[in-house]
C-alpha cells in the first residue's frame, strides 16, 4: 500500500463505479492500519459519499467495525450523524446491527440525537427491537430522550416490531416501560397483537395479553382480528390461546365478510391448516358456509389451498352447500378446474350435488376453464359429464 501510494499517478481518493474509494473499501473490511495510512493523504475525503450516500463510517458500521469507527470519527470532517440516502443515520444501521461499542461511541459524538427519526420515520430503538439486540436497547433506553413508544411513519411503535419478529424477552422490555401502550394501534389499524398473532409467537400473545389495555378481538381497519390473521398462516398455538378468550368471536367477519375459517382453509398452509379448520369447526359459532361479500363460501377458498384434507372436512358438514355459487356465478368445482387441482375436482363430483356443467355469469363451464389452462386431466375427468355421462369418471 506505501509503495502504491508513492507513486505519483496513484489517487488514493479514486472512486470504483460504485462510488466507493480505497477508504470506503478498508473501513469496510476492518483494515485499521490501511485505514491510517490512506487518512494521512491530505487528497483522501473521510467523509466521501458512494453512489447510496454511504460515508466509509457507515460502512465501517455495517462491518461492526469498532476500531476503525474510532479512527474515522477522530477527524472532524466526518458527521457522525450524516444520513445515507435513504434517510439512515450512522446510529441506526449500528442499533439494527446490535453493534453496542459502536452505538456507545456514536451516543458520545454531540452531533448525535438518540432517538432521532430516519428512514421511515424509524428510531435506533425500533431498528434495535426489529434486529432482537438487547444490549442496544437497554444503552438507548436509558436515555431520558429515548421515547420507546414513538410511532413511526406507519403508525408502528417498537412493541409493534417486536411482536412481528417474535421476541418474548424484548417484548417484556419494552412492556416495562410506563411510556409503552401495548396496544397502540399502527395507521393501518394493526395493533402489537395483531403482529404477534400472525408471527406465530405465542410467547408474545401471552405476555400482551396479560395486559389491561390489550383487547384480545381488536380488529384493524380492515375489520381484521388477531385470530384472523393467526387463521390464515395456521398458527395452531395463538389460534387455541385466542380461542380460549371469552371476548374472542370465532366467527367475526372483516370488512370483505371474511371470517377466521374462510382464511385458514384458503391459507396454503397443509396440513397445519387442517388442523385449524378443526379447531375452528369445533365451535358452534362458526358458520362452515358463511359467505363474503363476494359470495365466496370457505370451500370455495379451499380451492386455493389445494388441501383435499381441508376440503374433505367441509364436504363432512351438512351446512355446506358443495355447489354454491358466489357473485360470479362460479361454484368451487369451477375454480378447482380452472386451478388444474385433479384431487379436487375428483372430491367435488363424488357429490351428487354437484352440477359438473354449471356455468359462470359469463357462461364458462369447468370443462371450458380446465381446456382453456391446459389441465388434460381435469379435461378427462370432465369431458364425460359434458357429454352426458353422468358415472364419475
Amino acid at each position: 500500500m506505501t509503495i502504491l501510494l508513492g507513486q505519483v499517478e496513484v489517487n488514493p481518493d479514486k472512486e470504483d463505479e460504485d462510488g466507493k474509494t480505497p477508504l470506503w473499501c478498508a473501513a469496510s473490511r476492518g483494515h485499521e492500519d490501511i485505514v491510517k495510512i490512506l487518512l494521512a493523504r491530505q487528497e483522501v475525503d473521510p467523509d466521501k459519499l458512494d453512489q447510496d450516500g454511504r460515508t466509509p463510517l457507515l460502512a465501517a458500521i455495517k462491518g461492526g467495525h469498532e476500531g476503525v469507527v474510532d479512527i474515522l470519527l477522530a477527524r472532524q470532517e466526518v458527521n457522525a450523524a450524516r444520513p445515507c440516502y435513504n434517510g439512515r443515520t450512522p446510529l441506526s444501521y449500528a442499533a439494527q446491527c446490535g453493534s453496542e461499542g459502536v452505538v456507545k461511541i456514536l451516543l458520545a459524538q454531540p452531533e448525535v440525537y438518540p432517538d432521532e427519526r430516519s428512514y421511515g420515520g424509524r428510531t435506533p430503538l425500533s431498528c434495535a427491537v426489529q434486529s432482537g439486540s438487547e444490549g442496544v436497547m437497554k444503552i438507548l433506553l436509558g436515555l431520558e430522550a429515548v421515547n420507546p413508544g414513538i410511532q413511526d411513519d406507519d403508525g408502528r411503535t417498537p412493541p409493534s416490531y417486536a411482536a412481528e419478529f417474535r421476541s418474548e424477552r424484548v417484548a417484556k422490555i419494552l412492556l416495562a416501560q410506563p411510556e409503552v401502550n401495548a396496544a397502540e394501534p399502527s395507521h393501518n389499524g394493526r395493533t402489537p397483537l395483531s403482529y404477534a398473532a400472525r408471527s406465530g409467537s405465542e410467547g408474545v400473545v401471552k405476555i400482551l395479553l396479560e395486559r389491561d389495555e390489550v383487547s384480545p378481538d381488536e380488529p384493524c381497519r380492515d375489520g381484521r382480528t388477531p385470530l384472523s390473521y393467526a387463521a390464515e398462516v395456521a398458527r395452531e398455538g395463538v389460534v387455541n390461546i385466542l380461542l380460549g378468550r371469552e371476548e374472542v368471536n370465532p366467527d367475526e367477519p372483516d370488512n370483505h365478510g371474511r371470517t377466521p375459517l374462510s382464511y385458514a382453509v384458503g391459507g396454503g398452509h397443509r396440513s397445519i391448516a387442517e388442523e385449524v379448520a378443526k379447531i375452528l369447526l369445533e365451535r358452534e359459532e362458526v358458520n362452515p358456509d358463511k359467505p363474503d361479500n363476494h359470495g365466496r363460501t370457505p370451500l370455495s377458498y379451499a380451492m386455493l389451498g389445494r388441501d383435499k384434507a381441508v376440503v374433505e372436512i367441509l364436504l363432512g358438514r351438512e351446512e355446506v352447500n358443495p355447489d354454491k355459487t358466489d357473485r360470479e356465478g362460479r361454484t368451487p368445482l369451477l375454480y378447482a378446474a380452472e386451478d388444474g387441482c385433479e384431487p379436487l375436482v375428483k372430491a367435488l363430483l363424488a357429490r351428487e350435488e354437484v352440477n359438473p356443467n354449471k356455468p359462470d355469469n359469463r357462461g364458462r363451464t369447468p370443462l371450458m376453464l380446465a381446456a382453456s389452462k391446459g389441465h388434460s386431466e381435469v379435461v378427462a375427468l370432465l369431458q364425460p359429464y359434458e357429454a352426458g355421462i353422468h358415472s364419475a369418471a
